[in-house]
């Protein structure tokens, strides 16, 4: 078995996530296919366990699975992208002005120790660390709250919005404007200004509609629309994207 995996623990789940990360860091990029043998093989389990994390990729809409043809990694939908970031503002803002209502001293450390990593991630070039402790960021603001449900929607929400975000480091959103605002949301947080966070966190999640236009126009393999919806455009000043 891989020594990724836990035998004493279910197979499936351990493969979607395993695979999810694969496709998050473009190691799987959009477009590419997937074979129930060789992802077996690769980690030294039965094919039932493969087949089950390929439903629940299917079903989380990161892989297409066309019967008797085989399973592709999905392209980007700007589309979807967008429908996704909406949950996640609307979600994710409240649980920020949540947590800082609840946030304890050793909240504060870890979200700083945190953004002190990604800092350090973005000296180094390194992106795909750097998104880790991004989604690091936002999962301990949901464990403060400590509203699983609520957590459990936004990871599945950025399922769809990963793999832009790891594209967009280089250039389209530095790492040290998204380190900037996840100071700010900390700083909010620290103050106890519930307000101040949800402002904070909105503007954050906002960034990758700034982005989109011109990583889907980089990337146009990855992609198969690039038209913000009409509920993203309303979002994005011109003036914010002329100045980018």
């Amino acid at each position: 078995m891989h020594p990724a995996l836990k035998p004493t623990d279910p197979i499936a789940p351990q493969l979607v996530s395993a695979l999810r990360r694969s496709i998050a860091e473009l190691e799987l990029p959009p477009g590419s296919t997937l074979s129930e043998k060789d992802v077996a093989l690769r980690f030294n389990v039965s094919r039932q366990p493969v087949r089950e994390a390929f439903i629940k990729l299917s079903e989380a809409g990161l892989v297409e699975i066309r019967p008797s043809r085989g399973t592709w990694v999905m392209k980007i939908s700007v589309r979807e992208v967008c429908n996704a970031r909406f949950v996640r503002e609307g979600i994710e803002a409240e649980l920020a002005s949540h947590a800082a209502r609840l946030a304890r001293r050793e909240h504060i450390a870890t979200l700083s120790e945190l953004i002190a990593a990604q800092r350090d991630a973005a000296e180094a070039g390194d992106y795909a660390r750097f998104n880790g402790l991004d989604e690091a960021f936002h999962r301990t603001i949901a464990d403060i709250v400590g509203n699983d449900f609520a957590r459990r929607i936004v990871e599945t929400a950025r399922f769809q919005t990963d793999r832009v975000r790891l594209l967009s480091l280089p250039a389209a959103s530095p790492m040290q404007v998204l380190i900037g605002q996840h100071q700010t949301i900390l700083e909010c947080i620290a103050k106890a200004d519930g307000d101040g966070a949800a402002i904070a966190m909105r503007r954050h999640l906002r960034e990758i509609l700034l982005a989109l236009p011109s990583i889907a126009a980089a990337y146009p393999e990855y992609f198969t629309d690039t038209e913000l919806p009409d509920h993203a455009v309303a979002l994005v000043p011109q003036t914010a994207v002329d100045s980018r």
